[in-house]
């Protein structure tokens, strides 16, 4: 038996991607670590802060992907050193944040062991086109769709 979603409905076209990512994130597990916090910076702008106790800017990579932030890194640890005790955690990690449609990374800055990513919402203007309706049907339009779907399908390859 199919499972029935938000999504499923005949009036939701193209947003199967989102049953996708909301199916990726609730079997991802919920990871404290690193710590962060999420700022709201104004009316368009946000601020990732991420505590990263140890790291050096050589060893975390930031990448995003469609509307998927990713954060990483990978700590170095001296295999000659001796510890007594050892509370700081030298681990590697991967956090990842989804972002809304628009929603892109202006910056990025590491400071005081603080790595700072600033967002930026690109305001969505209403767009509004006529679309023409042909007088007769014609099969060249849906070879068109296809070659589209065809084409993008290898890009995301």
């Amino acid at each position: 038996m199919d499972r029935l979603s938000l999504f499923s409905s005949p009036l939701f076209l193209g947003f199967d991607h989102f049953e996708r990512l909301v199916d990726s994130l609730s079997k991802a597990q919920e990871d404290s670590y690193p710590p962060y916090n999420i700022e709201q910076i104004g009316e368009c702008g946000f601020r990732i802060t991420l505590a990263l106790a140890g790291f050096r800017k050589e060893n975390i990579q930031i990448s995003q992907e469609n509307n998927q932030l990713t954060i990483k890194g990978k700590q170095e640890t001296d295999p000659n050193a001796v510890y007594v005790y050892r509370g700081i955690a030298s681990r590697q990690f991967a956090k990842t944040f989804v972002l809304a449609d628009g929603v892109e990374v202006k910056s990025a800055d590491f400071d005081n062991g603080l790595l700072h990513l600033n967002l930026l919402r690109k305001r969505n203007e209403g767009n509004v086109r006529t679309i023409e309706i042909a007088s007769s049907p014609s099969l060249s339009g849906t070879q068109r769709i296809e070659n589209c779907c065809a084409t993008t399908k290898t890009k995301e390859l």
